[in-house]
């Protein structure tokens, strides 16, 4: 049986009174914030990871599960989420580390070339901007873009053509 709040002592009203008081609190505060991506976690330290590279932009590490040993990630210490995402003052000095963790790769593992990828929400394991730089060789077992390939059908390369180059004022 609940106590009126005539009936209770005066301990018993202020605590009834915080209760009802945290409770509406509680319903009317924003929904809790997500916690910060893994990747953004391996920046901030609190996540331990194989650092290989970093500078004031970037930070690059070993991917915990490797297409082959070497294959690293590169990642801005910025949130951003997708490619479309980055700033384009970003863009030219996170790819010059691209390139310079490619060359480095390649050498590092004695591998004969380097694929770089980027995965923009599908496929994208976590959802912060990330450039795969993966050792390759010759027979190696990874074969082109890994997914099969077609070619345009009937008109559907102009059509793509024209959709694409419209859109990109050319």
């Amino acid at each position: 049986m609940s106590k009126r709040v005539s009936d209770l002592k005066p301990e018993e009203d202020t605590k009834l009174a915080t209760e009802s008081r945290t409770e509406k609190e509680s319903s009317l505060s924003p929904e809790p914030r997500p916690a910060p991506c893994l990747f953004c976690r391996i920046v901030s330290g609190e996540v331990p990871a194989s650092i290989v590279f970093k500078d004031d932009i970037s930070i690059a590490f070993l991917d915990i599960k490797p297409l082959f040993p070497g294959h690293s990630l590169l990642i801005p210490r910025t949130h951003y989420q997708t490619f479309a995402d980055l700033p384009p003052t970003l863009v030219g000095p996170l790819f010059f580390n691209a390139q310079r963790l490619a060359r480095v790769v390649q050498e590092a593992m004695q591998a004969e070339g380097t694929f770089v990828g980027i995965n923009n929400t599908v496929s994208q394991s976590v959802p912060h901007f990330h450039i795969h730089i993966v050792p390759r060789r010759k027979g190696d077992g990874l074969r082109g873009f890994f997914w099969p390939r077609r070619r345009y059908q009937g008109d559907e390369m102009a059509i793509v053509h024209e959709s694409l180059a419209s859109r990109l004022l050319l």
